[in-house]
């Protein structure tokens, strides 16, 4: 085993490799957390113990696996889903040409532990749902560098539910970066203690639908025809596979289809990754922005590692659009959230609201965003409308042109449930008096 001197490994770090963060590490200063143990101790612990978790190695996860092998963190885990694509190279710097169809996690992880000698980097090629509470369990903090907010739903949830009052140790931050073109944002997130990913779901931008008249007999935008192939053509053709937009084949089928239909009323635009970026709803990305939030991410992960300085409460905002703008705020928790809160979430409906169009409500309402709900009430047990299994669909399909107050009274509670978010959503109806 490799003597330790100075808290580093001898074998793998060179003189003065670490000279600059250790004139943090060294001393304490007047913005140092009370406790924080400046010296060999902490040192260690950041470059010999402390394990992270880097969730996604996108744009932003690149920048972020960089950022922190280069500031000491010498055991890092990084789950991605995704293979690299040619047009990932102009901002994701650890891929090249010669890497285009194989495994970002692979990739990436291999690139930083021969650039930065002494870093054990290791992948995970797949979702993050594949992991039980165990693997996340061995993580002092995780790092999102995520593209889709129902993967950042999913991991809050999963940290949240990990907190034990019993074992501090169950406690792990969440450090989470989102980049929207020249916007970017990075918050500290600790599950249980402060306002968590979803209590903030209000704060985003509502994905853009298209009216289904508009693109089945009108379509005027390249958008409306991929929206056509996707929504309408595929389910025709296809019948109840289930389309994979990860798949290639998939979506060069829709990206032909898509074109046809294109053509047919004089539309142009229809390409490939476009047809890429509306069915799986990807947002334009900067380099830039990505280096500045990433920095921002691991900023604060090396102060929650170290207790050097205080971490961010609680979110950190940048606007480039216009010059380069950024504040902080605290976002409070909400007592109604239904992953940190308590409390069912009020909801006042129409005493001749169908449950199919509170189903519709629910899809559409900001701080819910909830696909394909599933709806019962727990006192008594009854199952208003099921997604699945098919038999159990097909079972609860007549209530969907019911009215709710069928099923609920006034100040009932219905549970809401989607495959997608390992949580439930209880809301309590009241019923609006006709005018």
């Amino acid at each position: 085993m490799a003597s330790q001197e100075n808290g580093t490994s001898a074998s793998a770090d060179w003189p003065g490799r670490y000279h600059h963060i250790d004139q943090v590490l060294n001393t304490p200063g007047p913005r140092t957390d009370p406790g924080f143990l400046a010296g060999d101790g902490v040192k260690d612990f950041l470059r010999n113990q402390a394990k992270i978790l880097v969730i996604g190695a996108g744009g932003l996860g690149c920048e972020i696996l960089a950022n922190l092998a280069l500031t000491g963190f010498k055991d890092i885990h990084v789950i991605d889903m995704d293979t690299i694509d040619i047009s990932n190279l102009n901002r994701q710097f650890l891929f090249r040409q010669k890497d285009v169809g194989y495994p970002k996690a692979t990739v990436a992880a291999e690139f930083i532990m021969k650039r930065v000698p002494g870093v054990k980097v290791t992948p995970y090629f797949g979702k993050i749902q594949d992991k039980d509470d165990e693997y996340y369990m061995q993580f002092n903090l995780v790092i999102c560098g995520l593209d889709s907010v129902e993967a950042r739903r999913w991991m809050n949830a999963t940290l949240v539910n990990l907190v034990d009052p019993e074992n501090p140790d169950s406690l792990k931050p969440m450090i989470d970066g989102g980049t929207e073109g020249f916007k970017g944002q990075a918050r500290v997130i600790l599950p249980t203690i402060t306002s968590c990913y979803e209590c903030s779901l209000d704060m985003f931008n509502k994905p853009t639908a298209f009216p289904i008249c508009t693109i089945a007999n009108t379509p005027r935008l390249p958008e409306h025809c991929i929206e056509w192939a996707s929504v309408l053509e595929w389910p025709r053709v296809h019948g109840e596979k289930k389309m994979d937009t990860d798949d290639p084949e998939h979506i060069g089928w829709l990206y032909k289809i898509a074109s046809a239909r294109a053509a047919e009323f004089n539309i142009e635009g229809v390409t490939w990754s476009l047809t890429q970026g509306v069915v799986k709803n990807i947002i334009p990305a900067i380099a830039s922005t990505n280096a500045v939030i990433a920095a921002a991410c691991c900023n604060e992960a090396f102060k929650i590692a170290t207790s050097s300085a205080a971490f961010l409460d609680n979110y950190f905002m940048l606007i480039g659009t216009d010059g380069v703008y950024s504040y902080t705020f605290t976002h409070k928790k909400r007592d109604d959230c239904p992953v940190c809160g308590g409390e069912a979430l009020e909801m006042t409906i129409s005493p001749e609201m169908t449950v199919e169009e509170l189903i519709e409500t629910l899809t559409e309402k900001q701080d819910i965003q909830i696909k394909k709900p599933s709806l019962s009430t727990s006192a008594p047990t009854k199952q208003i409308y099921l997604q699945a299994p098919p038999q159990l669909e097909k079972a609860t399909r007549p209530n969907l042109e019911k009215k709710v107050k069928e099923f609920v009274q006034e100040g009932g509670e219905i549970t809401v449930t989607a495959s997608t978010l390992p949580f439930n959503l209880s809301l309590r109806i009241s019923y609006s008096t006709p005018a």
